[in-house]
């Protein structure tokens, strides 16, 4: 299998080198995403001190040009820290800084979803929604094949491999657990991880985050997992399917509550939730691929426990649906429902604030409510 030449350099000089005491100095990553909507860009600036708020961090620029997001003839793009993190690479006391991007003329860019994803939450603070979102991936060598399968051929059928242990079934733990562990060091919410019912194909758990620490918790782990994969030499793939044929796609399954919810009879707010969700399918689907839908076609096929992307449906505990209500919810009356369509490369600021537009604010139609008109 294909790995990166990088990975092959000595980490025993490496280690030497990072040993060395930085002094009063701080190493502070910045991180954005770029003009694809799914990729991401980093670099890194020296501060004379430990920033202990985000207020601390100053604001930065970049070549806009290089990550398609703007022309060369007027390239500069603005960073605007948003969140900080633990370095989990570089450790203590430096810092990964997550930061919306803005145009040469101070407008959020195209693919700074983050501005009007805040501006949605702040509208319904008091409604408390949470939400927890799962990220499929899958694991790849450098050469696009997937981590651990046979070089001409492929590895024996799906069934053996979700939740599996034995190295004939779990293929990359090492990444995993490197990868959970460098994110609870940073301070991200990962809340569990599992392997996949394809192998080579890993799903880590991020929540429950309230509003807007949904989509910044999740891209900065994706942000670790990228990181994590690079000092090993493989690829992670975020592709809703990866691999044509008869193999498992890649989503992230959102879970999502509000305070009524939560409480005693909510289930009744989660079935008016459900129907507004039935009324207004097309434009979530939409929403949850950064192509607008043409991603998620390969996996929302009505096979490999997807719903078909042309149809809504909902239902107690299945899995071929659009929405899942989780059995206990259905015994309990209350607590949240699962958006099964996400695919693994959304925005989680798109799929977040499409939910809370949907069920909170009761926006209908093919279209979102520009609320700054």
């Amino acid at each position: 299998m294909a790995t990166s030449a990088s990975s092959k350099l000595s980490q025993a000089v490496k280690q030497h080198y990072m040993s060395l005491p930085q002094g009063e100095k701080v190493q502070a990553m910045y991180i954005w995403i770029d003009g694809t909507g799914e990729g991401l860009r980093c670099k890194t600036r020296t501060l004379d001190f430990e920033p202990k708020s985000i207020d601390d961090l100053p604001e930065w620029n970049f070549d806009g040009s290089s990550t398609y997001q703007s022309e060369g003839s007027n390239s500069d793009m603005y960073l605007i820290p948003a969140v900080m993190f633990r370095d989990p690479f570089r450790k203590d006391p430096n810092k990964l800084v997550l930061c919306e991007v803005l145009k040469y003329n101070r407008k959020p860019a195209e693919t700074n979803l983050r501005r009007s994803c805040k501006q949605i939450m702040r509208m319904v603070e008091n409604n408390h929604p949470w939400f927890g979102m799962e990220q499929e991936y899958t694991i790849l060598g450098t050469d696009g094949h997937p981590f651990g399968w046979p070089s001409n051929g492929f590895p024996g059928p799906q069934g053996p491999y979700y939740c599996g242990v034995g190295a004939d079934k779990a293929y990359g733990r090492d990444i995993v657990e490197a990868h959970y562990r460098a994110c609870l060091y940073a301070g991200v919410q990962i809340c569990g991880t599992n392997a996949e019912v394809m192998p080579a194909q890993w799903e880590f758990q991020v929540g429950p985050c309230e509003g807007i620490n949904m989509g910044d918790h999740l891209w900065v782990a994706r942000f670790i997992l990228h990181r994590v994969c690079e000092d090993f030499g493989v690829v992670v793939s975020f592709d809703p399917k990866p691999i044509s044929g008869n193999w498992n796609g890649a989503g992230c399954h959102t879970n999502f509550s509000t305070k009524e919810m939560r409480e005693e009879g909510g289930l009744k707010v989660i079935e008016e939730s459900i129907e507004r969700l039935a009324k207004r399918h097309m434009y979530h689907i939409r929403a949850y691929d950064p192509k607008g839908g043409l991603d998620n076609a390969r996996r929302l096929t009505g096979h490999h426990e997807t719903s078909n992307i042309d149809e809504f449906s909902a239902g107690v505990a299945n899995r071929g649906a659009s929405i899942r209500i989780p059995r206990s919810v259905g015994h309990e009356k209350k607590g949240y429902f699962e958006d099964r369509r996400p695919s693994a490369n959304c925005d989680p600021y798109m799929v977040t604030q499409a939910l809370v537009r949907t069920c909170l604010l009761k926006e209908e139609g093919d279209e979102p409510t520009d609320y700054n008109k």
